[in-house]
């Protein structure tokens, strides 16, 4: 399959929130990236069900949720009816993780795990086979416009090595820091799914940068 790019709706106008969610919709992104943060989990908020409730009015493509959050499990249900076709959850956040993971895909949705910059993908050796794709974080969660973290092209290679030795489906998504000079390399080594918040939202035209990564 072709990458997927997925803006993250983090970096949007929140005053012209219907605006960048029209213009998502006329551009060739493939999903809505929504990070929710809780301030526990991470050291900030973005926002809670109102506005993505607001998002999945105005959205025509799916909403890839990454739950940055302590004890996602109490909320999963009403992330689903709020429009989620991805949950993801943190490692980190998860004491059951297996079980979290089940109750996704109950759900009906597609479940998904995120690992933090310090979090070694070994740990997905036992779950791999039961995930639908892997976020790695390429900053530091909790905040946008941070400059991207080189070891995430190690860790990509290994995901991608361990994808290939389990047989597992698992997409591989890098969220955080990627532009136009580290795409094409995330890409090569196997990343399936490029989140882009900042270089996307900030540029002269939105449209023409989403194009130009879903070209490389």
């Amino acid at each position: 399959m072709s990458h997927l790019i997925a803006p993250s709706v983090l970096s949007a106008d929140f005053g012209n929130l219907q605006r960048d969610c029209e213009m998502l919709n006329r551009s060739e992104c493939d999903w809505y990236h929504v990070d929710i943060m809780d301030g526990v989990f991470v050291p900030n908020m973005s926002f809670g069900f109102p506005v993505l409730k607001s998002i999945q009015q105005h959205a025509k493509k799916p909403l890839d949720v990454h739950l940055m959050i302590v004890d996602p499990d109490r909320y999963l249900e009403e992330f689903k009816n709020f429009g989620a076709t991805n949950i993801t959850v943190h490692i980190e956040a998860c004491t059951h993780l297996h079980r979290t993971i089940q109750k996704i895909k109950a759900l009906g949705c597609k479940a998904g795990v995120a690992l933090n910059p310090h979090t070694s993908v070994s740990l997905l050796e036992d779950i791999i086979c039961d995930l639908d794709l892997v976020i790695l974080m390429s900053v530091n969660p909790g905040y946008g416009g941070q400059k991207f973290i080189e070891n995430t092209y190690m860790k990509t290679h290994k995901l991608k090595d361990m994808t290939v030795r389990k047989n597992s489906e698992a997409l591989i998504e890098i969220d955080g820091g990627v532009n136009q000079e580290n795409a094409s390399k995330l890409v090569d080594i196997g990343a399936n799914i490029l989140v882009a918040g900042n270089f996307v939202f900030s540029s002269a035209d939105p449209v023409a940068t989403i194009a130009a990564l879903k070209k490389l």
